[in-house]
């Protein structure tokens, strides 16, 4: 057939290989230079060399857990990514549930009203965010860090698309055997859309550990701070003013990412694509 598509020469698929290496390479230099500079000693953090002259400095990360007490903030932050993770997973899915599969007046401007949502940055409202909040008392605790992420335009639209392509048949298999709609989210939908909650909770663990705006706002005692106000408290130098502690501070805070995202990847993977090709 002319209009078959044709297979690309092995250079195309050589060119196309290496130039995803290359953009992979690209991105994990500042992450290479990053650890390989935490484990130089002060007098090398700077003479312009990637690998340290002498033996790797492994104090560095030590000095950073105690210097800046990393390890409680680094107990806080997981705390409250782990929780927002659970609980923002059952949420999303549930609102995601209601607007794919029942029918009310309003559905429509409503998914278009959550859709909308997702143009508005934390810094447009965070003052009316901050005056709630401090009148629901969700100043300085975990609350703080938790309960404004509990639900998200993003998380909605995408377990709605995942939900979608829950077949009918198996709901009204379900109503007939008598389930309730909550019985049918729990028993039938959940467990059909479980990529897509690996997906999503990779996403909502990442943005919740990323998170620096908000707990800068909501959390001013040492106690409620989160990891990443500490460290870039620490790269301000209020701590101390060692690169090598600098960066090693930075590696930790970037570890449990990675941890999650290798945990998860191939559901990830799976969730992303199938929740892609939902119309």
């Amino acid at each position: 057939m002319s209009g078959a598509l044709r297979r690309p020469s092995a250079g195309a698929r050589a060119a196309a290989v290496a130039g995803v290496y290359l953009v992979a390479l690209s991105m994990a230099a500042p992450f290479v230079w990053m650890i390989l500079t935490s484990l130089k000693p002060d007098g090398e953090a700077l003479n312009g060399r990637l690998l340290p002259e002498g033996a790797w400095h492994w104090g560095s990360y030590a000095e950073a857990v105690r210097s800046a007490r990393l390890d409680r903030f680094f107990t806080t932050s997981l705390l409250a990514a782990g929780l927002t993770t659970v609980l923002a997973g059952f949420f999303n899915a549930l609102a995601g549930y209601v607007f794919a599969k029942m029918r009310f007046a309003g559905r429509t401007p409503a998914f278009g009203a959550v859709i909308a949502t997702m143009l508005l940055p934390m810094q447009v409202f965070f003052i009316f965010a901050y005056l709630i909040a401090a009148r629901l008392g969700f100043i300085d605790n975990i609350q703080a860090l938790v309960v404004p992420f509990l639900a998200s335009g993003f998380g909605i639209f995408y377990m709605r698309q995942a939900i979608a392509g829950v077949p009918d048949s198996l709901l009204e298999a379900g109503r007939l055997d008598g389930m309730g709609d909550l019985d049918l989210f729990w028993s039938v939908v959940m467990p059909s859309v479980r990529p897509a909650l690996a997906a999503l909770a990779v996403f909502s663990f990442v943005n919740s550990w990323n998170n620096f705006f908000w707990p800068l706002v909501v959390c001013d005692r040492d106690e409620s701070k989160t990891l990443t106000v500490a460290v870039a408290e620490l790269a301000a130098g209020i701590y101390v003013q060692s690169w090598p502690v600098r960066m090693a501070a930075a590696t930790i805070i970037t570890l449990p990412l990675l941890g999650v995202f290798l945990c998860f990847q191939r559901a990830f993977v799976q969730g992303v694509a199938a929740s892609g090709l939902k119309e």
